[in-house]
């Protein structure tokens, strides 16, 4: 996983916003929000954000608007971006 353009995969009507793994070359993020007039997308943003512990306005979606397969540019990622990302264990 890239931490510069980093591939997520979220699929829609999740129980709870979660990381769920890596799936191929991207990592995969249950969202609770509905795909419906962005709101997946801000939801998205705001739990990478939250896990990384930076402001929504460090991520932002590269490709992937109205697609399940997102790309996410993470400025100023700290060193141990992936690791943040990855599921609790």
């Amino acid at each position: 996983m890239a931490v510069n353009g980093a591939g997520a995969a979220p699929p829609p009507g999740a129980n709870k916003t979660e990381v769920a793994g890596i799936h191929g070359d991207a990592l995969k993020i249950r969202l609770a929000a509905a795909p419906v007039d962005g709101k997946a997308n801000a939801a998205l943003i705001a739990f990478v954000a939250d896990r990384l512990g930076l402001a929504k306005s460090a991520i932002r979606l590269k490709s992937g608007q109205t697609s399940r397969r997102k790309v996410l540019e993470v400025v100023a990622a700290p060193a141990d971006t992936a690791q943040r990302l990855l599921p609790d264990t």
